[in-house]
């Protein structure tokens, strides 16, 4: 990752299960040459965690709150960490 780094864990609430999100959020944030895992939590709503460059992190954060057709966001808790994992892509993780 070249220039300021930002890394978030966001929490999505809303209908964002069955809907596509974890397959969405991955190749959006694929696209945007992000990092991070995205997973399905009990309670319904999705948890990511997302690296990279602050601009495109921002833009992903945005992007959540649309989510894809079907969906419907609620909520988008988002808590900043401080960069410095080393992931190498965006996964779907269990």
């Amino acid at each position: 990752m070249a220039g300021p780094g930002r890394e978030v864990r966001a929490r999505v609430y809303g209908n964002v299960q069955g809907v596509g999100f974890r397959i969405w959020a991955r190749d959006e944030a694929t696209s945007l040459g992000l990092a991070g895992w995205i997973r399905n939590e009990a309670d319904g709503s999705v948890t990511t965690r997302i690296a990279g460059l602050d601009e495109a992190v921002s833009t992903m954060i945005e992007r959540l709150w649309k989510g894809p057709s079907g969906a419907l966001v609620s909520r988008v808790d988002v808590e900043e960490l401080a960069p410095g994992n080393t992931f190498v892509e965006f996964r779907i993780v269990a």
